[in-house]
Parts: structure tokens; C-alpha cells; sequence
């Protein structure tokens, strides 16, 4: 699985999926039961639109398509390990 959209809000997310589905395209919505603890407090980065990784480049030009802004800055996947652990001399 790969993060094809990071959202900001839950509607943005499922407009994502849906329109990933449209095209025939399995997707998955993660962090949407994190969004009921959030409290008072601001949760970003924890909505995650993921695809199958054969289907990643269709789903890639589907999400730019439709004009949505992606965040760059969410939460620490995985797949994020380079640069992890190492300090600036």
C-alpha cells in the first residue's frame, strides 16, 4: 500500500477515495477512527488515502486531477526512514 493523498479533513478524503473508485481503483481510508480522540486539540496528518502499489501512478494523475491540496508534512510512515536517527554536524 502507498499514501496516494494525505487530507486535512475527512470530506476531502473520501472525495479521494471515491474518485480513485470511479476509476476502478481499490482505496483505502486510514485515521479516521483516530479523529473521534482528538479532543479539542487540532489533529492533521493522520488521514491517509492509501492505494494498492501496482495502482500508484494511475492514482497519482486521478488526485491531481482534481485539484486538491495534498499535505507534506504528516505523521512519520514506515517507509520514511531515511534521514531518521541522524543528527546535522
Amino acid at each position: 500500500m502507498r499514501v496516494v493523498y494525505l487530507a486535512d479533513n475527512l470530506f476531502d478524503a473520501h472525495l479521494v477515495k471515491h474518485a480513485l473508485e470511479e476509476a476502478e481503483i481499490p482505496a483505502f481510508v486510514f485515521g479516521e477512527s483516530l479523529l473521534g480522540g482528538m479532543g479539542e486539540l487540532p489533529l492533521f496528518g493522520v488521514l491517509r488515502v492509501c492505494v494498492p502499489d501496482p495502482a500508484f501512478p494511475e492514482a497519482e494523475g486521478i488526485v491531481q486531477g482534481l485539484g486538491l491540496e495534498s499535505r507534506d508534512d504528516g505523521p512519520i510512515l514506515e517507509s520514511d526512514d531515511e534521514g531518521v536517527g541522524i543528527l546535522p554536524a
